[in-house]
């Protein structure tokens, strides 16, 4: 199993104010896996993806990759792995301003020191943003902005890909071009891929299907 969630919690705020998120989540996230994750507003979704990639610890159970608890691993350590075997794409993008688009493009795999100038070539061509290369974040469409984070994402070729409403500020049209290509390049890559998201259409295009509901996964 390449990432495993064992009876994992979380809550937030303190004393009477607590608000239990997730309680005793299970999730198993074979390699090569295509997951989306569904629920209102405010079930944790978001919460259970950052516990996922490593860029939160739960209160209590484990949160296994390969079989390693990184629940109890130090935030140097989680950072490592989250580098050499994580994407991340966000539904509010969080590319670099300062950055060009190629710069972002390259900027996981650098960090991860697995940079790749032919990889992210043919990166930049699957994504249509070969003749963009130049340009900085603020030059971009929404659509544009989104593959350019895709492509940040996979440029370090990780083992899980999670995105969190990646299509949530896009057009139907836009949306369904950014669906194709994040799922196309997740199979290309061998890489799982776990999404939250709110569509309907891009949660069928997902071989499982779980809602997040009341602090459980069903």
């Amino acid at each position: 199993m390449l990432a495993r969630l064992e009876t994992v919690e979380k809550s937030f705020g303190v004393g009477e104010a607590a608000v239990r998120v997730l309680a005793g989540v299970d999730l198993d996230v074979a390699a090569g896996a295509r997951l989306a994750i569904t629920g209102e507003s405010g079930s944790g979704k978001s919460t259970l993806l950052h516990l996922l990639g490593l860029l939160d610890a739960p209160e209590s159970g484990r949160v296994l990759i390969d079989g390693e608890d990184m629940a109890r691993a130090g935030d140097a350590e989680r950072a490592r792995v989250r580098r050499a075997r994580i994407g991340l794409v966000f539904q509010q993008f969080n590319l670099v301003p300062s950055l060009t688009v190629a710069a972002n493009l390259a900027l996981q795999a650098r960090l991860a020191e697995r940079y790749d100038a032919d990889w992210t070539a043919r990166l930049s061509d699957r994504l249509g943003l070969t003749d963009l290369m130049a340009r900085y974040p603020e030059q971009l469409s929404g659509g544009q902005q989104q593959r350019v984070a895709i492509g940040r994402a996979l440029s370090a070729r990780p083992d899980l890909l999670l995105a969190d409403e990646p299509t949530g500020n896009l057009d139907e049209a836009t949306s369904e071009a950014v669906s194709d290509l994040l799922i196309e390049l997740a199979g290309e890559t061998g890489a799982a891929l776990v999404v939250v998201t709110h569509s309907e259409r891009l949660a069928s295009r997902m071989e499982t299907r779980l809602t997040l509901s009341r602090g459980a996964l069903a």
